[in-house]
């Protein structure tokens, strides 16, 4: 049974999150565990009394028991059972320790936060959950985005690291639906390296029985604008990076250019950690 994470602000746009997470895996013997941590900055905690906080907490724990029971009464699927957690520990601490003490397979959760107060869980803090996240995959639900059953993966790669277990919640997604994944290189390069033949030939092996191409774009600009094009030119339903240190993906997360490619995406963003 499949272990699902989904943290939620009870905003707009993490409902958004939860029911692509209901219809993507609606085959799928699966746990939703919602996830909402209330805790605040120290600065605001001295200003506020035990009684308030204490009433913040029953009314979160009530939230969460309303969202789970508003997922029961809008998901009538046999094979979906939920669950709530409520922690006080910053957000990216909760989800950590969620995923540990429940063995979560999978965190799905919205891009966008609510305004607000809301925006303590949400918003910028996306990327703080992507850096501190090392064990579990990451799926990211752009704000409005109606689920479609995946047709099309994108997976960019450079061909200079060696792939194996790592792939493996790629192989599953594209399981789900018999998904095409399309392997993406962007040449910086005439010719691959022997390294880099080699790896492409091993994730080739790694693949074969998924339904896959290899597709090859010049280096024209931007990587994030190059993949933008690919994703718009191949329909790609969602994009997979896998996130090891130096890579595209990090570079990413450390600078503005996340907001085009994660937070700004029309498309579901899949982001694998690196198992070294």
């Amino acid at each position: 049974m499949k272990k699902i994470l989904l943290p939620t602000d009870f905003s707009d746009n993490a409902w958004c999150a939860t029911v692509y997470a209901l219809k993507l895996y609606a085959n799928e013997e699966c746990i939703f565990y919602f996830l909402h941590s209330y805790k605040m900055k120290t600065s605001a905690m001295s200003n506020i009394s035990n009684k308030l906080l204490r009433s913040m907490a029953e009314n979160a724990k009530q939230e969460l028991i309303e969202i789970k029971e508003m997922a029961e009464k809008a998901n009538a699927n046999p094979k979906h059972k939920f669950e709530a957690v409520l922690s006080i520990d910053a957000m990216e601490d909760a989800i950590e320790i969620a995923t540990k003490k429940h063995n979560i397979d999978l965190i799905i959760m919205g891009t966008k936060g609510a305004t607000g107060a809301k925006e303590i869980f949400m918003g910028s803090n996306t990327v703080e959950i992507i850096k501190h996240i090392k064990t579990c995959p990451i799926l990211l639900i752009p704000h409005d985005c109606d689920f479609k059953e995946p047709e099309q993966i994108a997976f960019p790669t450079d061909f200079n690291r060696f792939y194996g277990e790592e792939l493996v919640p790629l192989k599953e997604l594209s399981k789900l639906y018999n998904s095409k994944i399309r392997v993406l290189h962007i040449n910086k390069e005439e010719n691959l390296s022997h390294h880099q033949n080699y790896n492409l030939a091993m994730l080739e092996a790694y693949l074969e029985d998924y339904p896959h191409a290899f597709h090859w774009m010049p280096d024209y600009s931007k990587k994030e604008h190059t993949i933008m094009d690919f994703i718009d030119d191949l329909n790609i339903d969602i994009l997979v990076m896998i996130n090891y240190q130096h890579s595209f993906i990090e570079n990413i997360i450390n600078e503005p250019v996340i907001e085009k490619i994660g937070f700004h995406a029309k498309i579901p963003f899949f982001v694998i950690p690196s198992s070294a």
